[in-house]
């Protein structure tokens, strides 16, 4: 089976204009993305944008990099189209916003995918406890997961809602925006319309599971900083140098 990852990449962002192009440490944050995706189980990593220095940047570090039509609605579209003419049955979503993404996070969900072939779409989680500050935060959203690990519902909400008080080993779930699409789920989910739950959640995934798919979720015990603002470079920054030390 061939797997494609693929980095959707922007140059428009309200907080953080050119945000693909931040330098961190040196190095262009879109560049530390991509060589945490070469390092991974994936056969091929691709770079997905609408904007020209962006692509020239890519194509600098010699990675590789498509240009994409600027009115995609959303990056899963800007991903169908980039993985449109490849021979590939296994797509791999990943946020260029993410410089210190652990490669070992995408094998795990690579490694959850192969190994459930009949489920059509993957993701991940990040066990937390219901003190965390997280939890009520509509920014980081939460998934609730049934007996066999797959989705119930995605939210910005509190989910679970605590009722009662939480008991000992009681814990939530936040998602983790990578994904893994079988080929033809990515191609038929352009092509669905939004439902209600997406337009009131701002969530895409939704998406899915208002058609009925299923969402496997893979729970990972590693975290990584993701990078919304200009405040943000000097955080990861600062992490690198204590990784490196």
């Amino acid at each position: 089976m061939t797997i494609v990852a693929v980095i959707p990449a922007r140059y428009g962002s309200t907080r953080f204009p050119g945000k693909p192009l931040a330098l961190i440490s040196g190095r262009p944050m879109i560049q530390w993305t991509y060589e945490k995706a070469a390092a991974s189980k994936v056969d091929k990593v691709i770079v997905a944008t609408d904007n020209q220095q962006i692509f020239d940047c890519v194509k600098a570090f010699g990675g590789e990099v498509v240009m994409t039509r600027s009115d995609h609605p959303t990056g899963t579209d800007r991903i169908a189209e980039a993985v449109q003419g490849i021979d590939c049955e296994l797509i791999i979503n990943l946020q260029g916003d993410e410089p210190l993404l652990p490669t070992e996070v995408i094998d795990e969900l690579v490694d959850r995918m192969l190994a459930s072939p009949e489920v059509n779409m993957g993701t991940v989680a990040v066990k937390k406890d219901f003190s965390s500050e997280q939890y009520t935060n509509p920014n980081n959203v939460k998934v609730v997961l049934d007996n066999h690990q797959q989705a119930l519902y995605f939210s910005r909400c509190a989910i679970p809602f605590s009722r009662n008080q939480p008991e000992e080993g009681d814990s939530i779930y936040l998602h983790w925006g990578i994904y893994a699409y079988r080929r033809k789920l990515l191609f038929d989910f352009i092509t669905w319309p939004q439902g209600s739950l997406e337009k009131i959640e701002s969530l895409e995934q939704l998406r899915v599971l208002e058609h009925g798919e299923k969402i496997l979720v893979a729970i990972s015990d590693r975290e990584s900083v993701g990078v919304d603002t200009p405040e943000d470079v000097a955080k990861v920054e600062q992490l690198l140098k204590v990784q490196n030390s």
